[in-house]
């Protein structure tokens, strides 16, 4: 019989799922004893998994199998000993607060430091380059509750949105993103003023920090973020940035620069005929305050085989620029584009149903939807980077959508004892003999 290898045993699903069962169970519920007939672990997970498989109707799927069966894979793969209706699920999720999910992202993330699949995101030495970005992930004119952010538009509609500032540790060279806990941007009681971005950002920095106090980090914005109120807090926390400047955001920090007739520079030619340019300057004033931090520019342009800019971008960093350091502060800049494609697009358009309505609620099941699903994505993508049975089903199915339609498929109609078998009658479907109910 052929063999697969062996996960890597911190790392397999089985693991993973553990961490996040532990911490689900050792939350307090505020529900009174006498009324929890579904409890709060089973309610989360059944939940879960529907992410997990990219399935929203799974739970419905696995209630059948229980009825049928009285056993199902809910309580196989993830330890679900009863498992709740739709509207009894979303009554439970609803008031768990979001941020008890935190630990689990650090979990996760943890796990990676510890085995050294993080080494390889390094983008200078020591230093993870953590991207930020915002997004919308419900939008609505009619559902709504405290928390959404809210548009007016002119003809007197509004339109009702949850949104969050995510982060995620990539690199130019890695396919793969580590997503880490996002922040919510959202309305709270007693707020006068609605949320923003920035005020997201500056939070998700601290927070960043608390989680990961030993960790340095490089944080990649795009131009809302290259103002001092942010870089300060960035410095603060003791992490790095790299934010992009638009010149007509900075007329100040512009004309000092167009005093400047020396300008350090660096140009290379690819094997493809492009010329990429790199000039900067080191400690300019960033506004015309008089306590205006200093900021190193850097300005790239990519230039064709028939002398056209293709592209072109400039932006501000606390980093000194050097000849040995500026290609790669470049490529970090150009690498922002990777949590709109890698992650945002994933998420909205490949499988995980990011913005489905899955139930909106009035406290935090929306919220707590989009953790579930950025969670589910999260193991995955630490599958694709360790788990070499995992990078084996990928490499024989050729599409990832297909694979994940075999496996839905398959939990449908087995009841199996672990997700690497799961994987291994993928990959070995004639080492198993699939015999009925009635057979």
């Amino acid at each position: 019989m052929t063999q697969t290898p062996k996960p890597k045993k911190h790392l397999s699903f089985t693991a993973l799922r553990q961490s996040l069962s532990r911490h689900v169970r050792s939350l307090a519920d505020p529900r009174h004893p006498g009324k929890r007939q579904y409890s709060q672990h089973d309610a989360l997970l059944s939940a879960f998994a529907c992410m997990f498989f990219q399935d929203p109707s799974l739970a419905q799927f696995q209630k059948r199998m229980e009825e049928g069966r009285h056993k199902n894979n809910l309580r196989s793969l993830f330890d679900v000993q009863a498992i709740p209706s739709d509207n009894q699920l979303r009554d439970i999720l609803d008031p768990i607060p979001s941020e008890s999910l935190a630990p689990v992202f650090a979990d996760y993330y943890e796990r990676m430091r510890r085995h050294k699949h993080l080494e390889a995101y390094a983008i200078l030495p020591g230093m993870l380059m953590c991207v930020i970005d915002g997004t919308d992930y419900h939008s609505s004119s009619s559902v709504h509750c405290p928390c959404c952010l809210q548009s007016q538009h002119r003809n007197g509609t509004v339109t009702y949105r949850h949104a969050v500032l995510q982060g995620a540790i990539m690199h130019p060279d890695q396919k793969q993103v580590i997503p880490l806990m996002p922040e919510a941007i959202h309305n709270s009681d007693g707020q006068d003023k609605q949320d923003c971005e920035s005020n997201a950002t500056k939070r998700f920095v601290r927070r960043l920090h608390q989680a990961h106090p030993r960790q340095t980090f490089l944080v990649v914005g795009d131009g809302l973020m290259s103002h001092q109120p942010l870089i300060e807090t960035t410095l603060n926390e003791g992490m790095h940035y790299l934010f992009v400047l638009k010149p007509g955001d900075h007329a100040y920090l512009m004309d000092w620069l167009a005093a400047y007739t020396d300008w350090p520079s660096h140009t290379w030619q690819d094997d493809k005929g492009r010329t990429h340019h790199y000039r900067w300057q080191q400690n300019v004033p960033l506004n015309g305050r008089a306590d205006s931090v200093q900021v190193n520019y850097l300005e790239y342009q990519l230039i064709n085989a028939q002398g056209k800019v293709t592209y072109r971008n400039s932006w501000v960093t606390d980093l000194p620029i050097k000849l040995d350091n500026v290609v790669d502060l470049a490529r970090a800049g150009r690498c922002r584009w990777k949590i709109e494609n890698e992650c945002f697009n994933t998420l909205k358009n490949q499988g995980y149903h990011i913005e489905h309505n899955y139930g909106h609620g009035q406290q935090h099941l929306s919220y707590n939807m989009y953790l579930l699903t950025l969670l589910a994505f999260f193991m995955h993508q630490i599958f694709e980077l360790t788990d070499k049975q995992y990078q084996a089903c990928r490499q024989k199915s050729n599409s990832k959508a297909y694979l994940w339609e075999c496996l839905r498929g398959t939990i449908r109609i087995v009841v199996l004892p672990s997700w690497e078998v799961l994987l291994d009658m993928f990959l070995f479907p004639d080492n198993y003999c699939l015999v009925s109910d009635k057979g």
